[in-house]
């Protein structure tokens, strides 16, 4: 170390009472990432301990398929007479999830066919949009075009990014929807497909659980007719970004 850059380091401990090497760090990310490989189909590998559990009826039921060295899951095929199988997976509520005015990231990988797709299909979900404030991954429409959804927890207006592409091909795609500073942005593919400008209060907080797939088990569930891997969150501690 030169003698000017001891003489720094110095002048640093006495105005400020500490050292360049305890300077603060980054702000972390409160994080959910499920992979469905392993002995544990459901776990939170992230290691935050938000393990999901199935609600299901009229026999709904999941299948795994093999995908990039692991496992993804497989949600029932289309049905057109009721009552059709159904199936959610749940993580139990937790403030941890909810979050807030801050910046969130969430996304996952999804594989759908033409003919399975519908008016709307839940890949990811917490809250509902009419109650208690809601951030959502759908695929909608017979073009399968995937949609990220913000709902504030005061004011039940949903601001809603859009894709410009369909990923009804029947391979696999990556989803992700990003909030950062006022924009909603959904990336397909890593490739930026559209975006909806947010009010700068809107806060998502509610006691509703995350749930995969579904709004849950009872009927217009939203049901997820395809093949979902790799789903993950990402929110921002206090005054951090994702």
């Amino acid at each position: 170390m030169s003698r000017r850059t001891l003489l720094c380091a110095l002048v640093l401990l006495l105005v400020t009472g500490t050292s360049a090497a305890a300077a603060p760090q980054p702000a972390s990310t409160i994080t959910v990432r499920y992979s469905f490989d392993g002995p544990s189909l459901l776990a939170d590998v992230s290691g935050h301990g938000h393990d999901l559990y199935p609600v299901s009826r009229y026999g709904g039921t999941l299948g795994t398929v093999p995908h990039n060295g692991g496992r993804a899951l497989v949600f029932p095929p289309p049905c057109h007479d009721e009552p059709c199988p159904r199936i959610a997976l749940r993580a139990p509520t937790t403030s941890e999830l909810n979050p807030g005015r801050r910046p969130i990231r969430y996304g996952a990988s999804v594989r759908l066919a033409a003919d399975q797709t519908t008016k709307g299909e839940n890949v990811m979900q917490k809250g509902f949009s009419v109650r208690g404030s809601q951030y959502k991954l759908q695929i909608d429409g017979l073009a399968g075009r995937p949609s990220c959804v913000l709902v504030d927890d005061r004011r039940p207006r949903i601001h809603a990014a859009i894709s410009s592409v369909g990923v009804a091909d029947d391979r696999w795609h990556t989803l992700e929807c990003r909030r950062s500073g006022p924009y909603l942005t959904i990336l397909v593919d890593d490739v930026p497909r559209g975006r909806a400008i947010l009010p700068s209060d809107l806060s998502v907080s509610n006691h509703i659980p995350f749930s995969l797939g579904g709004k849950g088990s009872f009927a217009d569930n939203d049901q997820f007719q395809g093949m979902l891997d790799e789903v993950w969150v990402e929110i921002a501690q206090a005054g951090g970004n994702v």
